[in-house]
């Protein structure tokens, strides 16, 4: 049933543009589905950065902090807290 289609002229010619549409709308969407996994990742990239500058700052905070009650007492005298 489908053996004349190959041999008719038009319908021959309408088969291979269906399956050129065909392959051009399989690679959009295969574009657009790689295009969605990039902003994903770079979302991910901002929200890893973002955190790792809140997890340095805390650290350096860490650092910066008094060793004992002692210590904090003379920073809280010299106004330096």
């Amino acid at each position: 049933m489908t053996g004349w289609l190959l041999t008719y002229g038009p319908a021959r010619k309408a088969l291979g543009m269906i399956l050129v549409a065909a392959t051009i709308l399989l690679f959009l969407m295969a574009l657009r589905r790689a295009g969605e996994r990039t902003g994903r990742l770079h979302e991910r990239l901002e929200t890893w950065e973002k955190n790792d500058a809140i997890r340095q700052q805390m650290l350096d905070a860490a650092a910066r902090r008094p060793h004992d009650r002692h210590a904090l007492a003379d920073r809280l005298r010299d106004g330096r807290f």
